[in-house]
């Protein structure tokens, strides 16, 4: 007698070992994108954190301003403004080279660049030395020699603004109670800002008496 057995039977052939290898290389290359995309939107994440820091860390603070006076006639103006400056808490190194003063008053607004007067001075282009859309800086500070770079707490550097090139030369400066906002920021994006009102009165001043802000 013959015995009918169900008996399963797996598919086999060349067919079916090409899907499976298919199948195989399809997860593969998924799996590859998938670790690819990770990898990138990590790095991508830890590049915008670290842009995120220096943005808020890496920027200058403002120690103390003065300005010296003006007088033309009976007209008293300051006409230039000196800001003492230093790193800020946790503050990696900053060039002024390349930091950036927004100058922002009631008549004017424009960006400022880093002018270096030793670079005029030896070239012997006075009109070099100050424009109206510049700021100088002088070292107060400077235990290593860096200057126009500030990289420890340490260092002093003072910001020099001439208002009068600034303003125009037929304002002569910033009047008395005139409000001037400056946005100083450094190669990273780290910014400052600092909002000066001129003195009310400064009657008995002589010119370039300083005064402070």
């Amino acid at each position: 007698m013959f015995e009918n057995i169900n008996e399963d039977r797996g598919q086999v052939g060349i067919g079916t070992l090409i899907v499976f290898i298919a199948m195989v290389l399809v997860a593969a290359i998924a799996a590859g994108v998938l670790v690819n995309t990770a990898g990138f939107l990590q790095a991508t994440a830890e590049d915008a954190g670290q842009q995120s820091v220096n943005k808020v860390t890496n920027r200058v603070d403002v120690v103390n301003a003065h300005g010296l006076v003006n007088q033309t006639g009976e007209e008293r103006t300051v006409d230039q403004v000196f800001l003492t400056v230093r790193l800020a808490a946790g503050s990696g190194s900053v060039s002024l080279e390349d930091t950036t003063v927004k100058y922002l008053s009631e008549t004017t607004a424009r960006t400022l660049t880093y002018n270096d007067t030793n670079d005029a001075n030896d070239q012997g282009d006075a009109a070099n030395l100050t424009t109206g859309d510049n700021f100088t800086a002088g070292v107060l500070e400077d235990g290593d020699g860096s200057f126009e770079v500030l990289n420890e707490q340490s260092d002093r550097a003072e910001i020099i603004i001439n208002t009068s090139t600034v303003e125009g030369a037929a304002a002569n400066g910033t009047a008395t109670g005139q409000t001037v906002k400056l946005d100083i920021t450094s190669r990273n994006g780290g910014t400052t800002q600092v909002i000066l009102t001129m003195p009310q009165q400064l009657a008995g001043k002589d010119n370039n008496d300083p005064i402070a802000l």
